[in-house]
């Protein structure tokens, strides 16, 4: 890519661009902050999935790409489904849906929303939930009390996984809120 800088210097960019978004979309796919209420507290569905550009097993949240014609909040619903099996809600509070978030902008154009969902374990379909995996997936599901997250990520890098960037922000971001008091 290039582009001019503030200087009026025209420069070269290495980057990549995701051309699948859909044309009636903004977004390129969703990122689901999936909560299941236990009688412990609340624990985060996360997924192990081997990625190959970095050629480890990652920690991710559920995620995916958005069809045409679809809300995040369809997506997300989906997309869970699929990958996890559970049936969700998304958070009708007004935090339910996350700003427009990109990626990594210093290297590609993806971009997507952050989806908050409940999910109800008092639901027969959420007992023992069947994901409905395609041939190229193969993603194993696991939750962590969310009180444990930052821990828990500390732990799984040392084991040798890679964190997705999601799922340590969001550490990250109760950590910092466990520091400052928050």
């Amino acid at each position: 890519t290039t582009y001019t800088d503030p200087n009026g210097k025209v420069r070269t960019w290495e980057s990549a661009e995701r051309r699948t978004r859909p044309a009636d979309s903004l977004i390129d796919g969703v990122g689901i902050i999936a909560i299941l209420q236990r009688p412990t507290g609340p624990e985060l569905l996360l997924q192990k999935q081997f990625r190959p550009p970095v050629d480890k097993v990652c920690i991710e949240v559920p995620a995916g790409l958005v069809d045409p014609g679809e809300t995040p909040e369809i997506c997300a619903v989906r997309e869970l489904k699929e990958e996890t099996g559970y049936v969700g809600e998304v958070v009708r509070d007004g935090t339910g849906i996350s700003p427009l978030m990109f990626n990594d902008p210093g290297f590609c154009n993806t971009n997507l929303n952050m989806v908050h969902v409940t999910i109800d374990m008092s639901r027969p379909e959420n007992r023992d939930p069947k994901p409905e995996l395609e041939e190229n997936e193969f993603i194993d599901v696991f939750t962590v009390p969310l009180k444990n997250l930052y821990r828990e990520c500390r732990k799984f890098e040392e084991e040798g996984y890679a964190i997705d960037a999601r799922v340590g922000s969001l550490a990250e971001g109760f950590e910092v809120a466990r520091k400052w008091k928050l």
